[in-house]
């Protein structure tokens, strides 16, 4: 429905250039190898398989998940939003048809990421 691996190898590229270029995503940046070679290799497999194409990445990794391999990881609120902030916009720029379908691709990784960052507990315990 969204083009298969081609665009999704387009977004994890766009994504990545995003990343090393655009001084909005330093702290995001900063989290990362100075290679992202491996990272530009396996994030389009693991969009393929999360959208309902190849399950090639999650054969490849059965007991891992985006959770999982980022919970050693202190993901920041505003890390969090760089990360969404990116994806949204390599998304966009590689238009992948219908946008309705890749508009809400973005919303719901971004919904993913935002869970993943480290919030103060709303509620703290004093003694």
């Amino acid at each position: 429905m969204l083009g298969g691996m081609p665009v999704f190898e387009a977004i994890a590229q766009r994504f990545y250039d995003l990343m090393d270029e655009d001084p909005a995503y330093a702290e995001l940046r900063a989290m990362h190898a100075a290679d992202l070679s491996p990272m530009r290799e396996s994030l389009p497999q693991f969009l393929a398989g999360w959208a309902g194409g190849p399950r090639d990445w999650f054969e490849a990794h059965p007991d891992r998940c985006m959770m999982s391999i980022h919970k050693p990881f202190r993901i920041t609120a505003s890390a969090a939003d760089q990360w969404a902030g990116a994806m949204q916009r390599a998304i966009a720029d590689v238009a992948p048809e219908p946008k309705r379908v890749a508009d809400a691709m973005g919303e719901i990784l971004a919904d993913l990421c935002a869970a993943m960052a480290v919030r103060p507990p709303q509620n703290p315990v004093t003694s």
